[in-house]
């Protein structure tokens, strides 16, 4: 392709440290730059722990094994999501409840929630999908009434505010991508926020493979030793060298990523209305993260007539999630059509526009001229 759907950017001094992490003779994890990374995400975002992981969806597993879910518990997710959301849980042998999203923001759709709870409810997930907030305070009230903890898979969130407060905030615990399709990238690598500080130490152990090493190192035990199940979740300290520098550089970043969506915005805007087309919507409360850029066509023959049109002239576009409620294993949990129409209908619509930070301006033209030479 000429333009592929994503390339990893590089921004300043990833090479130099990681360079550095080879020279302390410490390349394993929670090194450095590890501390380093994780001191400027818990100041940066005001929470009281972050911790690296080797994945949003390792952050995703901790976050299960940390709720102490259990066979027959339940779980509420969007079924408009990546298959992680959901596995995370599916893996402690919690049952997936689907809900629907909205067809504005493509968010879980806080108005069908209440209706999914059942006594055997024991979390809610919501996804912060293109990095634009979900209605946080409809979701909190209705979980806090329930007493049911939230978890935000903020993988497309990190930096985004909803009515001011930063994403990642609001439930227990939240986690965070590092993909190498993120804003934010060390190729692969997560975090796991910890808003409510009863779950930090256990949330320590389990990331050491069951110990207590991390007490060991602050000098509260003499030696470190099993206490609880765990694994192994730490990334490299290359990794978190990496990402390290890349969030250094966040306010470049997101300036970049910020001019990049606002010209697909602006340039497109004439082009979507007269072919039907609809554009993102991020509401007037919401602070979004200019993470992607997607257009919702009329049909799915239409969507797939684009992608064939951008691929003719070099240009990956793709489209996004598949309803997980009709996937195999959906289907396993009793999922069938007709029960998230909003997602069954904007995932055969969906299409998603290269997008990258380091993107120029004649490759984004070229994306914008090929798309105006599509018509319906």
């Amino acid at each position: 392709m000429t333009i592929p759907f994503n390339r990893p950017t590089t921004v300043g001094k990833e090479t130099e440290y990681m360079q550095q992490a080879l020279q302390n003779r410490h390349i394993s994890g929670d090194g450095q730059f590890t501390k380093k990374a994780h001191t400027l995400l818990e100041e940066s975002l005001g929470v009281p722990k972050v911790l690296l992981t080797t994945s949003c969806t390792h952050a995703l597993e901790m976050s299960a094994l940390l709720l102490d879910l259990k066979e027959g518990d339940e779980v509420i997710v969007p079924s408009f999501t990546f298959v992680s959301t959901i596995n995370a849980f599916v893996l402690r042998n919690a049952k997936p409840v689907f809900a629907d999203v909205r067809p504005d923001t493509l968010n879980i759709d806080e108005s069908k929630l209440e209706a999914l709870i059942t006594p055997r409810t024991r979390a809610i997930v919501v996804v912060h999908y293109a990095g634009v907030g979900c209605e946080m305070d409809a979701i909190l009230e209705i979980a806090n009434r329930h007493g049911i903890p939230v978890v935000e898979d903020n993988a497309h969130g990190l930096f985004g505010k909803y009515k001011g407060k930063l994403l990642g905030t609001f439930g227990v615990m939240a986690t965070q991508s590092f993909h190498e399709t993120k804003n934010f990238t060390c190729g692969e690598g997560g975090a796991l926020l910890i808003n409510d500080p009863k779950y930090i130490e256990d949330a320590e152990i389990l990331r050491e493979k069951g110990t207590n090493r991390s007490r060991f190192f602050r000098g509260q035990v003499d030696k470190y030793t099993w206490v609880n199940v765990g694994s192994s979740y730490l990334p490299s300290d290359m990794l978190a060298a990496f990402l390290l520098a890349q969030l250094e550089e966040r306010e470049q970043i997101q300036a970049r990523r910020r001019q990049i969506w606002e010209t697909y915005y602006t340039e497109l805007g004439a082009w979507a209305e007269e072919n039907h087309v609809s554009m993102p919507f991020v509401p007037a409360h919401c602070e979004q993260t200019y993470h992607m850029f997607y257009l919702l066509f009329p049909s799915l023959e239409r969507r797939q007539a684009a992608i064939a049109h951008l691929k003719e002239r070099g240009i990956q576009a793709v489209f996004h999630y598949l309803p997980l409620h009709l996937s195999p294993m959906g289907e396993k949990y009793g999922g069938k059509v007709g029960d998230c129409p909003v997602t069954e209908q904007i995932s055969d619509q969906l299409l998603r526009l290269p997008f990258y930070t380091n993107m120029t301006e004649e490759e984004q033209m070229q994306v914008i001229e090929a798309l105006k030479e599509f018509s319906m």
